[in-house]
């Protein structure tokens, strides 16, 4: 907190964000700005609302100090940067970006918003060191719309990977360094980021659909096709990185890709050795790597699945309950600033050798830990005061409801 405090000009919002810091690490079943108030003592939950709707604050520059401090601790010079997108199910049309859509989340077309993370993941551990809301084109068509949900400038329509790569534009021009950037078939889908990437001399994994067509020096073909053509010798058994129950076992091939610009581009194909299910991914790299480096980056990607597991389930990555994109960008920063300090202080455990037959303290067991620290005492009387003011508030919505339910007859 001491390192973001410089971006809060009034002592006030410096003093709240960081009970709303400490209320996203806390074990609050439900993490919102009404359950975090009465958990940090507070009598009403203007002061949390304040913070993240009107307060003066620029949130964009909190999610800066939040890479620099990523970068720092979990540095490593072979890291991938992930990028992905989740959802969170919503309810009505009043809530920036949100319309029917698919999502992750829920596995079908629900009433969702969208949003992209960039995650940083290194051998030492991995957090998100940037965000971007996904506004639909039902929305950015709409400027009124727009303004009214404190989108602004940002209103204009931006495909998925564009939002991608807006975010590693701005991490490369901040001067961090990530030789890699990993995805799954909506970014490895797209010529244009590819194209970005490649201009920026940064390498990529990028899965792709079977149909996916690529060129070779025979010819155009399907990615599907290549495969069935590729002898047994051509494949390798490899492990794409330590699982929870052991590493993961695949065979691979690789096929090297006809390309009129510099550095090196192929096909990688993964075949599961149970089922022989396959998946593909575009490579590129300015010099020739080997297999070995490339299944490393492609085994990379579960890395953001991960974060955004453990950011809804510890963080509270999800649990927002605004409207505006302002207050959204305020919370999920925060959110990611929580998640991050749990990230790095388990890469400092994680350093340490094992010792009395433990295993290093994992993200879950380090907040349960931290809350034995910081869990602020509770009273009967503010108890008592916050059941008060839950039901004074509910009363004032019945009423409101009832009065405009009887205009509405009359």
């Amino acid at each position: 907190m001491g390192r973001i405090a410089g971006r809060f000009g009034r002592v006030e919002p410096r003093r709240r964000v960081r009970k709303l810091g400490l209320g996203l690490l806390s074990d609050l079943p439900r993490k919102n700005c009404w359950t975090i108030a009465e958990w940090a003592g507070e009598a009403t939950p203007d002061g949390m609302q304040h913070l993240l709707s009107r307060a003066k604050w620029d949130a964009d520059l909190v999610r800066d100090e939040v890479c620099d401090y990523v970068v720092e601790h979990l540095y490593d010079d072979q890291a991938v940067l992930v990028v992905d997108e989740t959802g969170d199910v919503k309810k009505g049309t009043g809530t920036v970006g949100v319309q029917r859509q698919y999502t992750g989340t829920a596995g079908r077309i629900e009433n969702s918003q969208v949003a992209v993370f960039l995650v940083y993941a290194g051998r030492r551990g991995h957090a998100a060191v940037d965000r971007e809301l996904y506004v639909p084109r039902s929305w950015a068509d709409q400027p009124d719309r727009c303004r009214a949900a404190g989108l602004g400038d940002q209103s204009a329509f931006a495909t998925k990977p564009e939002l991608a790569a807006r975010m590693i534009g701005r991490f490369l021009d901040a001067g961090h360094r990530a030789p890699w950037v990993a995805g799954d078939e909506v970014y490895g889908g797209n010529p244009k980021l590819r194209a970005t990437l490649e201009e920026r001399g940064c390498g990529y994994v990028l899965a792709v659909a079977r149909t996916h067509e690529v060129p070779t020096h025979a010819g155009k073909f399907r990615a599907d096709a290549l495969a069935r053509k590729l002898p047994k010798r051509a494949w390798q058994k490899l492990s794409a990185g330590a699982g929870a129950k052991g590493h993961r076992f695949y065979d691979w091939a690789i096929i090297d890709l006809a390309h009129l610009g510099p550095g090196s581009h192929r096909l990688l194909i993964r075949r599961n050795r149970s089922t022989g299910e396959l998946a593909f991914y575009r490579c590129y790299s300015p010099r020739p790597v080997s297999l070995t480096e490339l299944v490393r980056v492609a085994g990379s990607r579960w890395r953001v699945e991960e974060f955004v597991q453990s950011g809804k389930g510890l963080a509270g990555l999800d649990e927002h309950q605004v409207r505006r994109y302002p207050s959204w960008s305020r919370w999920v920063t925060l959110a990611m600033l929580a998640h991050a300090f749990l990230a790095v202080v388990r890469a400092r455990e994680h350093a340490e050798p094992e010792s009395d037959g433990l295993i290093p303290l994992t993200c879950n067991e380090i907040q349960r830990l931290f809350n034995l620290l910081v869990a602020p005492p509770a009273s009967v009387t503010a108890r008592l005061g916050w059941s008060r003011w839950r039901r004074r508030h509910q009363a004032r919505a019945r009423a409101s409801h009832y009065r405009r339910q009887a205009a509405c007859q009359g």
